[in-house]
């Protein structure tokens, strides 16, 4: 057995990329950034966003608050809305996400049962102000189903089925009517 073995094997493996990366594109390992972009994988994760499904009144979220106590750096404020007479409704009046301390684990989209909450792919997110402009809030979180089926598809499309099949359940069997 010969000393040192693996580094002369990490060196055959490195000379032989660096040689084939004169002949062929796919042996490249540099991209050059702002001009070429690499395909993000359906399951990225960066910050999270909120999904509505027609319009942003349809929102997902029913304030239940399970990502808001799940989030380790606890960055997630969530104030459930309530109408004129007090009574608490199933929306947030108020959802922040402070990212200036996000740590995009995910916790927060595995721990949501209602599918309202989900990892973005978007990760160019520069802003002056370190903290004020990193608090995100409802409006800027949301997103539309149609921006989450087209980054992932493959979640999409299990997640609309499984609403589909349970508000199938939910509705009631309409009655024959007897003609």
């Amino acid at each position: 057995m010969i000393f040192g073995g693996g580094v002369i094997k990490g060196m055959l493996v490195t000379f032989k990329n660096f040689v084939l990366s004169y002949f062929s594109k796919e042996h490249l390992t540099t991209v050059q950034y702002p001009e070429e972009r690499l395909p993000a994988k359906e399951r990225y994760r960066n910050f999270p966003f909120l999904i509505f499904d027609n319009k942003p009144e349809d929102l997902r979220c029913v304030s239940c608050d399970i990502c808001a106590k799940e989030c380790p750096p606890k960055c997630i404020t969530i104030v459930r809305d309530s109408d004129a007479s007090g009574k608490p409704l199933k929306r947030p009046k108020v959802f922040d996400i402070d990212f200036s301390i996000c740590m995009n684990c995910g916790i927060c989209e595995e721990v949501c049962p209602f599918d309202a909450i989900f990892m973005d792919h978007e990760f160019e997110l520069a802003e002056y102000g370190r903290f004020e402009d990193l608090n995100y809030h409802k409006e800027d979180l949301l997103k539309s189903a149609e921006h989450f089926a087209k980054i992932r598809p493959q979640d999409a499309a299990r997640i609309d089925a499984k609403r589909a099949e349970k508000a199938q359940k939910v509705e009631p069997a309409k009655p024959q009517s007897q003609t």
